[in-house]
């Protein structure tokens, strides 16, 4: 008689812990988590995207939809409706299309702000064609950057989630979401074995995502500063209140910026009243109400501080 344990685990144990968290996530979320089929280009693209409306709205990646305006929706139960592209933004790599027909109910949007290292998220999305993948892994990194580009425009989006939860092609457009199966992210790109990184939901991605709902794209103005966060002096840390500012690299002829006389080797401290520490800081600011206003800027030039004013112009086919 052998009398080694049965390996197999016993249907009426209770689970871990670990697995009742991901499990429970899973059930929450793969019901409105849809499989997106579109042709753009004369092919065919595939990936995720997540209800996030009662009314039918769902949100995915613009790199899913292309230049597709319609395409079709299928969901874990088996139902498909198809659905139209109501606006994309490759710039943030976001994307809003709606069903045309009835979808589940919606997912509850979280805030990547609060995210920490080292904390559970589970990745939910149809990676190779396979509906309703589950994987579930550790916020590796936060902070991250992702460079997009539309056309000759180029745009880093800010504070991108790394995760080592699996992403495969058919992913982009999925949930990432937290113990409590709120949304903190939107899965976009496979960087490498074991690094994934998600769009988050924060404040940003929020109002991008409104304005495409309400007018199918996003309006961002234009300064014509390349820039790069350097140290500041121990000398100046204390006195302004912050670590870091941008130093200027670049300013393109003819811009708002060099307008204004913003010069090479500037150390941008503040804009628009706020300190600037980080490119983002800039790039927050760059939005539609930012467009013909005029934007105080704080630089330190050769030790000295210089106070110039630019008004942004919108980023459009001339200076993208």
């Amino acid at each position: 008689m052998d009398s080694r344990p049965d390996p197999r685990p016993d249907p009426a144990e209770p689970l871990d812990a670990y697995s009742r968290v991901v499990s429970a996530v899973a059930a929450e979320l793969t019901p409105r988590v849809a499989g997106l089929r579109v042709r753009h280009g004369g092919r065919e693209g595939a990936g995720s995207a997540v209800v996030f409306t009662a009314d039918g709205f769902l949100l995915t990646n613009a790199h899913v939809v292309g230049r597709a305006r319609d395409g079709q929706a299928s969901f874990a139960d088996g139902t498909t409706t198809s659905f139209t592209v109501v606006g994309t933004d490759p710039l943030s790599d976001l994307a809003v299309v709606r069903a045309d027909g009835a979808t589940p109910g919606p997912v509850t949007l979280g805030d990547s702000d609060r995210l920490v290292t080292g904390q559970l998220v589970v990745a939910v999305g149809n990676p190779l064609g396979l509906a309703g993948s589950v994987t579930a892994g550790v916020v590796s990194a936060l902070g991250r950057s992702l460079p997009t580009r539309s056309g000759n425009a180029a745009r880093v989006i800010e504070d991108v989630i790394q995760t080592d939860a699996a992403l495969n092609p058919g992913n982009s457009g999925g949930a990432l979401a937290d113990s409590r199966g709120h949304v903190v992210g939107v899965n976009t790109a496979v960087a490498g074995i074991g690094v994934g990184l998600a769009v988050p939901i924060n404040a940003t991605t929020r109002r991008i995502i409104g304005t495409l709902m309400r007018d199918g794209r996003v309006r961002r103005a234009f300064l014509g500063v390349v820039a790069a966060p350097v140290p500041l002096p121990a000398s100046l840390r204390t006195r302004l209140g912050q670590d870091e500012a941008l130093r200027v690299a670049e300013v393109v002829a003819g811009s708002p910026a060099d307008r204004a006389g913003l010069r090479r080797g500037d150390l941008v401290l503040t804009a628009g009243g706020a300190p600037v520490s980080h490119a983002q800081s800039l790039q927050r600011l760059m939005f539609a109400d930012a467009i013909g206003r005029p934007l105080p800027i704080t630089v330190l030039r050769n030790g000295a501080m210089v106070d110039v004013i630019a008004q942004p112009v919108e980023l459009d086919a001339e200076h993208a």
